[in-house]
């Protein structure tokens, strides 16, 4: 008699990398997200973070979540749909419509959830998504979760994106979803070319802008205004666990869309609502970064110091133009090897292997944030230097 359980059973890929003392994964911080914290009592340097604006631990933000507390309480003990709606979360979604140039916007409990539930409204049985090969896992769940017809191109390949859509009958409802900043590889999204062929192809596009939103673009507000593409983009998918310092995600667009979806996405109408704490954080985050754009600077200063430093130490950091930076390492058992090393003398880095990344490209992602200092990236980059030359 077959047991369901016996694939868990046999799993023991982390206890062989255990036996080794090499595992990287589940560590218990002592302190909270920022440029230094600790780690087992050590002082460590955080290279593995998204906290790209350095906002997760800005008084400001933790002051707004705390009032929140005071004000609503600790969560909404329902979803959006029923009893789950404050005040708060409409005044968020008005926030992010506006500063994405959009008409609407629904906030979701988690960034995953977003594309759970945005994607599953707009694309169905008999329609067709077609996908960059490197999207994030929630982009491919929530194609999964649609029953529409799923093609992948080739990671930012147009000739093969092109291809694709040539195939596609006429009459079918056609989408294109893509990252915006591929969350690995740190690259820019083929934005321009992805929306010339959405027009000749008569397909819409959705951004998954987790790591561009205020990060890159004008004011920070992501990929579609980096190319000043804005209006050609038709849904724009968004998280607050990173740029912004709290949980939850959002996705913005036409009014029509967002009203169908805020009463068909499973994701949104069968989950407990973002808790106001995290509601305000992300708010006041918003309004610091329209306060205060040096940061979107800073940050991008910041990685370009950091690249040019890991380059001139002579290793490869692929294609990235922005604060995700990879140190390609190609091994997985030397990318977890390096990844200790690097722990050992203080530096914390995400070791990145199969199926996160294609076969043969595992890598070190590392990634900047506005707040730390030349300073300090250059003490890590002494330290990958000194790491990396004992390991040859």
């Amino acid at each position: 008699m077959m047991d369901i359980f016996k694939k868990a059973y046999e799993y023991n890929a982390p206890e062989q990398v255990k036996k080794l003392g090499l595992y990287p994964f589940f560590k218990e911080f002592d302190s909270g997200e920022g440029c230094e914290l600790t780690l087992d009592g050590k002082k460590i340097f955080m290279m593995g973070s998204n906290n790209y604006l350095g906002l997760a631990q800005d008084q400001r933000v933790k002051e707004a979540s705390i009032n929140a507390i005071k004000q609503y309480g600790t969560g909404c003990s329902g979803s959006r749909f029923m009893n789950g709606t404050l005040k708060l979360h409409i005044k968020l979604e008005e926030k992010l419509a506006k500063f994405l140039n959009k008409d609407a916007c629904i906030a979701f409990s988690t960034g995953f959830q977003a594309n759970l539930g945005i994607i599953p409204s707009v694309a169905s049985k008999g329609d067709y998504i077609i996908g960059d090969r490197a999207n994030h896992a929630s982009i491919v769940e929530g194609c999964r979760l649609s029953f529409a017809k799923l093609a992948k191109y080739k990671h930012s390949d147009m000739e093969d994106l092109e291809r694709i859509l040539k195939s596609i009958p006429e009459d079918k409802g056609k989408l294109i979803i893509t990252d915006g900043v591929f969350s690995m590889e740190g690259e820019i999204c083929k934005l321009p070319e992805i929306v010339e062929l959405a027009k000749k192809y008569n397909a819409r596009v959705m951004v998954d802008d987790a790591h561009g939103v205020g990060v890159i673009g004008p004011n920070g507000r992501g990929t579609a205004a980096y190319f000043d593409l804005e209006d050609e983009v038709d849904l724009i998918v968004g998280t607050f666990s990173k740029s912004f310092a709290s949980l939850g995600g959002f996705v913005v667009g036409s009014k029509e869309v967002m009203n169908h979806a805020m009463h068909v996405a499973r994701s949104f109408i069968f989950s407990a609502s973002i808790p106001p704490s995290n509601a305000a954080a992300a708010l006041e985050a918003i309004k610091i970064l329209e306060e205060e754009p040096e940061r979107i600077t800073r940050v991008n200063e910041n990685a370009k110091f950091f690249k040019e430093g890991l380059e001139a130490i002579g290793l490869e950091c692929g294609e990235t133009e922005t604060p995700i930076i990879p140190i390609m390492i190609y091994d997985d058992m030397k990318t977890f090897f390096v990844t200790k090393s690097l722990l050992d003398n203080g530096v914390y880095v995400n070791p990145v292997i199969p199926p996160a990344v294609p076969e043969g490209q595992s890598l070190l992602r590392t990634s900047v944030t506005a707040t730390q200092t030349k300073e300090q990236l250059a003490k890590i980059l002494d330290i990958i230097k000194m790491v990396f030359t004992e390991t040859e």
